[in-house]
């Protein structure tokens, strides 16, 4: 699967939005990757995460469990472990702070894990998951991603796979270009709400 293939699969999904955008991070953004109308419809969702599966194989090598991040890498996470014939397990935040294993989850000793995340915009997501696996026996050997959207700036501390990488800007909120400081404020993600 191209990269050009992978962005088909978001655009005739309704799922690359243009507009204003309140980003996860806080930062704007003219551009938004919907990964939940992705993530609704089975067949698409199967047939990116075994692209992805793919592209984990020939850069990593054999794995045998995918971590992501709840709640947004758990069905992509799921479904790319599916095809790689691994485990997959997730981190969650710990209600008083940062992602930690849980449900009796762990990396054993001897085993090769690999986080999967959606989308990568500034890496934080997968950097918070990466420290809360800090003392797990078993290696964590990289990272991946359906869509980059960094440009490649995003930093893991893990050599990261994505499908396709764009190099989509984001403002901070103070620092808007004039065309988008003109238009609305939304914020379609699922972190808590930020009034623009």
């Amino acid at each position: 699967m191209t990269a050009n293939d992978v962005l088909e699969e978001f655009r005739s999904a309704g799922a690359l939005l243009q507009g204003h955008f309140i980003l996860s991070s806080g930062l704007r953004s003219p551009t938004f990757l919907q990964k939940m109308t992705i993530f609704s419809d089975p067949v698409r969702t199967e047939r990116l995460c075994r692209a992805l599966a793919e592209a984990i194989t020939a850069r990593f090598g054999k794995i045998d469990i995918v971590v992501s991040p709840a709640i947004g890498g758990i069905v992509p996470g799921y479904e790319t472990a599916r095809h790689l014939g691994a485990k997959a397990i997730f981190v969650e935040r710990d209600p008083r702070g940062p992602f930690t294993l849980r449900r009796g989850f762990s990396i054993p000793a001897g085993t090769r894990a690999v986080i999967v995340e959606d989308i990568v915009t500034t890496g934080l997501s997968a950097r918070e998951c990466l420290a809360s696996l800090k003392d797990e026996a078993g290696a964590v050997v990289g990272a991946a991603c359906l869509i980059d959207r960094s440009g490649g700036r995003g930093e893991i501390g893990l050599p990261l796979v994505s499908l396709a990488a764009l190099d989509i800007p984001t403002y901070p909120a103070d620092a808007l270009p004039p065309e988008l400081a003109a238009i609305p404020a939304t914020k379609p993600g699922s972190r808590a709400t930020i009034k623009p």
